[in-house]
């Protein structure tokens, strides 16, 4: 593993603003909900090196660590992996994302509104899909039972597999960008 998690007392008290670059991995509106001031916005979707060495190249000082943030850790190591190997700065994500930058100074992180995160919208889709193919499964066709099954079988593939067709879709839906 050539990428780094730490926690962010560790991160923000170890080091200066100069030494490192935030890149926020969440969709647009988590971030127009909730952000760190100074932080670049790179969707997990959209992550490319070429799109990261455009947005360093932008600052005006080149950075050692590029820190990787998202809601809770998960989206930011999906990016480390994606990138290490890659860049020529150590990759390091934020342990616990977002939420434990607020909890140890709520002051950094910016809160504008609330926005639904991408795992949560893929909890109420996939949870509406089991229920409508059970309640169609009673009161029209037996067939329709597939469909719990079929959302089961995905749950448990994206369990497996630590990947999410459902999250891919709904990150490019209008109401996320």
């Amino acid at each position: 593993m050539s990428y780094s998690i730490e926690k962010p007392v560790n991160v923000f008290t170890k080091n200066t603003p100069a030494d490192f670059f935030i890149v926020d991995v969440r969709t647009a509106a988590e971030v127009k909900a909730k952000s760190l001031p100074g932080a670049i916005h790179l969707p997990l979707q959209n992550l490319t090196v070429e799109a990261l060495q455009q947005a360093i190249n932008q600052q005006t000082v080149t950075p050692d660590k590029i820190l990787l943030l998202c809601h809770s850790g998960r989206r930011a190591e999906t990016a480390a992996k994606q990138l290490e190997g890659q860049v020529s700065q150590s990759l390091v994500v934020i342990e616990d994302g977002i939420q434990a930058v607020e909890k140890l100074n709520g002051d950094w992180v910016v809160t504008q509104g609330s926005a639904v995160s991408i795992e949560r919208q893929v909890r109420i889709a996939a949870g509406g899909l089991v229920l409508g193919g059970v309640i169609l499964g009673f009161a029209v066709h037996s067939a329709w039972f597939a469909l719990s099954g079929f959302v089961g079988a995905g749950l448990m593939f994206s369990g497996i597999t630590d990947s999410c067709a459902m999250g891919l879709i709904l990150a490019k839906m209008p109401w996320n960008k």
